[in-house]
């Protein structure tokens, strides 16, 4: 079970993911609400030929937007704002209490039940809120972990392979990428590939081909997937938005807003290495002291 304290994996944040959860949510409240509010007592909302059905209207609108919004900024200030799992439930269970407050708001002076009703009223409605918004969040949250667990990027290493000639285990080592459908996309040795960048939900390969040019790949997946499949090779997380293959770095110097490593390949401009992840890429020349810093 994942800590509070730990990092929200970046696909929560995804555009796409965000996309899918909204629109799963808001019809599941729809779903949920029609089946529960014959039920329901003091609830003025109906979809019918009635009086409120303006009001029932102009409040599902409301909260929807508020829903959208606040996805939005989630998404906006996913590379600038770190996020745990607690933070990430906090924030749903606010747009939760936010939409609760302002039904039991507009309920009390419509049915004119008085205010002393109040605490029911938004007790009743965090019970309805809760379960038409946050289950479904939760039920796309496994769906989407389950659906990241399952992407097949891995790490293929073909040193038992019998051939007719001495070779470097480091040019047997193959980098093979599959995307989100499992489909193969590319196969790169690994003294070819540089570097991968993240780019939302897809990532950018940089590798060099057989004529020693420079080349981007691009294909959906994600970087935490590629950083899991990886770990324990010379492909290391550096930063949020990049991975590097440590055995293509020339330098590695510190400068006034941390580190940065230089790659062999002179158009690639500097990477730069974060503060979460120094720690991770320090421990890379320690374990390997054949790698010269300075």
């Amino acid at each position: 079970m994942a800590s509070p304290t730990k990092d929200l994996p970046d696909y929560f944040r995804g555009k796409n993911q965000l996309i899918y959860t909204v629109t799963f949510a808001a019809l599941f409240s729809i779903v949920f609400l029609l089946l529960s509010l014959p039920f329901s007592h003091n609830s003025w909302m109906a979809l019918g030929n009635s009086r409120f059905f303006v009001f029932t209207v102009l409040f599902a609108t409301g909260s929807l937007l508020l829903v959208v919004l606040s996805k939005f900024l989630m998404y906006k200030t996913r590379n600038r704002i770190r996020m745990t799992y607690l933070g990430y439930v906090l924030w749903c269970l606010a747009e939760v209490l936010i939409i609760c407050l302002a039904y039991s708001f507009i309920t009390v002076p419509l049915t004119k039940i008085g205010w002393e009703r109040f605490p029911e009223t938004l007790g009743n409605a965090l019970l309805y809120g809760t379960i038409s918004l946050v289950i479904p969040y939760i039920l796309s949250g496994m769906y989407f972990a389950i659906q990241d667990k399952n992407q097949t990027i891995r790490l293929m290493n073909y040193g038992n392979v019998v051939l007719d000639e001495n070779v470097l285990p480091s040019k047997l080592e193959k980098i093979t990428l599959f995307d989100n459908s499992g489909d193969l996309k590319l196969c790169v040795s690994a003294s070819n590939l540089f570097y991968i960048e993240s780019d939302d939900n897809y990532i950018r390969v940089w590798y060099s081909d057989s004529k020693g040019d420079l080349k981007r790949y691009m294909l959906r997946c994600r970087l935490k997937t590629v950083e899991e499949s990886f770990r324990g090779s010379s492909l290391v997380r550096c930063h949020r938005k990049y991975i590097v293959n440590m055995d293509k770095v020339e330098i590695l110097r510190k400068e006034k807003e941390g580190y940065d490593l230089d790659l062999d390949q002179d158009s690639i401009p500097p990477i730069p290495i974060s503060k979460t992840y120094e720690k991770n890429v320090l421990a890379y020349f320690n374990n390997n002291p054949r790698r010269s810093v300075n």
